[in-house]
């Protein structure tokens, strides 16, 4: 066996930059790859070099192991792929070190993430959220377990998948539905392993160093997986199967503020002298803010399992399965607090513009001025399975079918329970008082931690004085699933100009549910006669101290939630006793204190059949002799789209009227259920050039018209209308079953130049994004015009006079919102220093590079007056930076991922679309092979204890500021 000196193949470094991979494997000759296997037709298919494409016959033979192995294969998908994409590869199942994909795909240029919980979930590409990243395993359609479009890429385990690739420009066979871009996810396929038989085992322990000051939270955890690969029958008969087991510590110390939705003079000033917008009479006052530990234990569990059969040279088939079990439990314990809002009463206020970001609050008879200790305890079991039978079958020389069947589904138990307390005057008295001498201190220290003040602080640790007073549980349960069919032709052709036609059709029925439910019992804001609170006893609390940077914050006690519940409810936990009577046609059979019709009202059903088909010409031609290859094609996708909707018809039988009821026996008689939607049809361009200079490096051209749908949830059928005292007519619906995609068009202008130890890769893209979805208020909206049932008129209840009704506001969900452009540039960069006397020949770099700018902004009110803010998931600058070395079995490398500010979904708090500041996340990484078998690694994740922070509009007003620890990983490998 011979070694040669690093060809230019080595430069996938720049488009993977993947972490090590400890397997072995023998000469590799470089050949084109397809790139998308579940996409194309013929995927053994060779190419010469007649049109200046790489005859393998022609390419130098390397000895490669690990590293270097998947990085040469993720290179040769890249530079022969159709369309401008990113690519990375494992060399075997188990190979890829990461927690999920989703932190491997970050390490792509121009893609980053957003951290919840400490671990990467959500990717953004190229200033895109995650909304409207398109996602396919094995090219099929995958549905998630948010309620969104997107997939939950950390339930997805990089043991179990081979091979990644992000599409950012799209091509006629490709699925619809990538805006942003096209992550396509592919298992294993067995009768494509090098080797007859292989086996994979790794174990890893794992430490959070964080743990230890979260009282109850775990520190260890641990990563197993095992992987085979089989061929049999000679090797006509594939088999592959995969487990992959997480057990993580779910660990976070946060301060959390909270959005500026209520208003008070606080300053006495009102001056109009330049207008009432320069000095208001009243200023903004934030909701509150919470300190919290998070703890808990994440566990997945994935599995997957494919069949492979070729009787025959011209035929295959496969069937394939992924199924993925992620369960968490959690607790949030600390701190709610309460300001109080207009009626609290503030002193020494601190203005940040015309909002308040400190001062001393002080609870008034009408205030309701607070400091609420939490025991949360959140639980969520997500399911994903995805199921699917592929044949191709080369008919003749020139043709070539293939037909595909497919099933995913996802399913989310989000059931939130929250155990409040509060203060008393005595704990120990027969009828305990509500404390109500509230006085609240408090100064934002924008992305540092706030100053604070309690004068009930001494309070919050003694149980004399704190007493449970309210329990909740709020389960939240999404089901979406689809089936999809797909029959594809390729039929090559004699041709100067084109080499093949590809044209197909796919049919796919999707469904998407929600279901919520309530239960309450006690009042979180005092203490309830009919509803008594809990004294609490030294057996069912541990008292907490906060530590390192957050020491300064006042103790609390932790709550063992099963004994307080037991000692609270003896008997089970009661109906409550109704006080309400039958308000909103709400029955009462269950004896609920308080109307819960919104519970039904955003439970519910989506409905979405497609119909695409497509056809598109390949390219392999000549331009003054340089080589021309690439696509050019039309997709036509039909959309039928409904949900479900409650119409208020005031209870009349006659109008569809029914009785209603939820899991815990609320019973609702005034609305009559309803389907309605809309149908579409869309016509989708796309073309892909790629123009070889030189034998070294090429041109990229691609233009396509995209689409991305709504998130599946904002599609169901929320809306409610109501009449008030005056006779206005008044409405509102988060969602709308007649949101319409979003449309761009999009531009691609990509360089790649190849060199003997790396590469350099140049792209400038362009989107011209029609529209975005936002919620908006319809002044004067015709609601009878619109189908509402309303009243023509209302009766006084003092005079018995009647009033005619008049159309008010509707808040809904439009797709108005002005578009614009998002443009941008990336860089990426790879040298393997293989020219340097050994033992230096290890070294190496890859790095690349992003700047995105976009004109898209939208306004927003949380932090007070409206701002400007860009758009959802867009960080100006997103940086990678790996270093590498290797020498005789040893390997390490530091990464570090940066992103500067953008604009994301608060942590813990939904709904609520804030500013996080810019974050560089660093890991490290060393392995060692001990022989052709066995190797070992450690590696550090959050080397530096990154913290993520955002803020309201400016930094001074805080939002979340949330610290995760760092994970330490030790490990072994077996493959053979």
């Amino acid at each position: 066996m011979f070694k040669l000196k690093p060809s230019v193949l080595t430069l996938a470094l720049a488009a993977a930059g993947l972490p090590l991979a400890m397997v072995h494997s023998a000469a590799f000759a470089a050949e084109p790859q397809q790139s998308e296997p579940q996409q194309t037709s013929d995927p053994t298919e060779k190419e010469t070099d007649n049109q200046g494409k790489l005859n393998p016959e022609d390419v130098e033979r390397i000895e490669v192991t690990g590293y270097r192995r998947s990085l040469i294969d993720s290179l040769n998908a890249k530079r022969f792929g159709d369309t401008v994409s990113e690519q990375l590869s494992a060399d075997d199942l188990g190979a890829l070190p990461d927690v999920s994909m989703a932190d491997a795909l970050t390490r792509l240029p121009g893609i980053s993430a957003v951290r919840t919980g400490g671990q990467a979930a959500e990717i953004n590409i190229r200033g895109m959220s995650g909304g409207f990243v398109f996602s396919t395993l094995n090219g099929r359609e995958q549905v998630s377990t948010s309620g969104s479009r997107s997939i939950e890429f950390d339930q997805y385990p990089s043991e179990l998948i081979n091979s990644a690739a992000v599409y950012k420009s799209p091509k006629a066979s490709l699925i619809e539905g990538g805006l942003a871009g096209t992550v396509e996810l592919a298992t294993a396929s067995p009768l494509a392993a090098d080797k007859e038989h292989n086996v994979t085992l790794n174990a890893r322990g794992m430490y959070n160093d964080r743990a230890s000051e979260v009282y109850g939270a775990e520190e260890f955890g641990h990563r197993l997986s095992f992987s085979y690969q089989g061929k049999f029958l000679d090797e006509t008969l594939g088999v592959a199967l995969g487990y992959a087991r997480l057990e993580q510590p779910s660990v976070a110390t946060q301060f959390i503020g909270l959005a500026y939705s209520d208003n008070k003079d606080v300053d006495g000033l009102a001056d109009d002298t330049n207008g009432p917008e320069a000095n208001p009479a009243n200023e903004y006052i934030s909701e509150g803010f919470e300190m919290q530990h998070l703890g808990g234990v994440e566990v997945r569990n994935g599995y997957m399992g494919a069949i492979e059969w070729a009787p025959v040279s011209n035929f295959k088939l496969k069937a394939d399965a992924f199924l993925s079990r992620f369960d968490s439990e959690a607790f949030a314990r600390g701190f709610r607090v309460k300001l109080g809002g207009p009626t609290t009463a503030v002193a020494n206020p601190v203005l940040d513009g015309n909002s308040v970001i400190g001062g001393t609050f002080n609870r008034t008879t009408q205030s309701y001025t607070r400091v609420e200790l939490v025991n949360d305890d959140n639980q969520d079991f997500d399911q994903v399975n995805s199921f699917g039978v592929n044949a191709d079958w080369q008919i003749t020389d020139r043709l070539n079918v293939a037909a595909d069947v497919s099933y995913s589904s996802a399913k989310s138990d989000f059931r939130n329970g929250l155990l409040w307390s509060n203060v008393a005057v005595d704990a120990n008295a027969d009828k305990p008082i509500f404390d109500e001498n509230v006085s609240i201190s408090y100064l934002l220290n924008g992305l540092d931690l706030p100053d604070l003040g309690f004068n009930q602080a001494d309070a919050f640790s003694d149980i004399n004085r704190v007493m449970v007073s309210k329990y909740g549980i709020y389960p939240y349960e999404n089901e979406d699933e689809v089936t999809a069919y797909r029959l594809d032709f390729k039929y090559d052709l004699d041709s100067d100009w084109l080499s093949s036609v590809e044209f197909g059709v796919r049919w796919s029925d999707r469904t998407y549910s929600n279901d919520r439910s309530v239960f309450e019992y006690g009042n979180d804001g005092g203490f309830s006669s009919t509803q008594p609170p809990l004294r609490l006893t030294q057996d069912m609390v541990t008292v907490v101290d906060w530590s390192g940077d957050f020491s300064y914050f006042p103790s609390y006690l932790a709550i063992d939630l099963d004994k307080a519940l037991n000692a609270w409810f003896p008997e089970g936990i009661p109906q409550p006793v109704q006080t309400w009577g039958n308000a909103d046609g709400v029955l009462d059979p269950m004896g609920y204190t308080t109307n819960y019709s919104w519970s039904v009202l955003q439970s519910g059903e989506v409905y979405e059949k497609v119909l695409a088909s497509y056809l598109m010409f390949n390219i392999d031609t000549e331009i003054g002799g340089l080589p021309l290859t690439g696509n050019i094609g039309l997709r036509v996708v039909d959309t039928d789209q409904s949900a479900t909707m409650l119409q208020n018809v005031g209870g009349d039988p006659a109008q569809g009227a029914q009785y209603i009821v939820d899991e815990n026996g609320i019973v609702n008689d005034l609305y009559a259920p309803t389907v309605v939607g809309t149908t579409y049809t869309d016509y989708l361009p796309s073309m892909n050039l790629s123009l070889k200079l030189t034998d070294d490096s090429q041109l990229r051209f691609a233009a396509a018209k995209v689409m991305a749908r709504p998130p599946i949830n904002r599609l169901a059928g929320d809306v409610s209308a109501s009449v008030n005292d005056d006779g206005e007519i008044n409405g509102s619906s988060t969602n709308n079953p007649f949101l319409m995609p979003f449309y761009a068009t999009q531009y691609d202008l990509s360089y790649e130049y190849y060199f003997e130890e790396g590469a350099l890769v140049a792209a400038l893209f362009y989107k011209d994004i029609d529209s975005f979805i936002d919620t908006v208020a319809i002044d004067d909206f015709d609601f009878r015009g619109h189908g509402f049932n309303v009243p023509d008129y209302i009766v006084d209840p003092v005079s018995g006079e009647q009033i005619e009704t008049t159309n008010g506001t509707y808040t809904t969900a439009v797709n108005n919102t002005e578009g614009g452009y998002i443009r941008g540039l990336e860089l990426a960069y790879t040298q393997v220093f293989a020219s340097l006397p050994s033992p230096f020949d290890g070294l190496g770099v890859n790095t690349s590079y992003s700047y995105t700018d976009s004109e898209v902004q939208k306004l927003t009110s949380l932090g007070g007056d409206s701002v400007p803010q860009t758009l959802e998931g867009l960080s100006k600058h997103v940086a990678n930076l790996t270093l590498f070395y290797g020498y005789e079995g040893f390997e390490t490398r530091i990464s570090a991922r940066y992103r500067s500010s953008f604009v994301s979904e608060q942590v813990a708090i939904n709904s609520q679309v804030v500013n996080y500041d810019a974050e560089t996340v660093i890991d490290y990484q060393a392995s060692y092979q001990i022989n052709d078998n066995l190797g070992v690694l450690f590696q550090v994740n959050n080397l530096t204890d990154e913290p993520t922070k955002s803020y309201f509009g400016t930094e001074a007003k805080t939002g979340t500021l949330q610290y995760f620890g760092r994970q330490f990983f030790l490990g072994v490998t077996y493959a053979m």
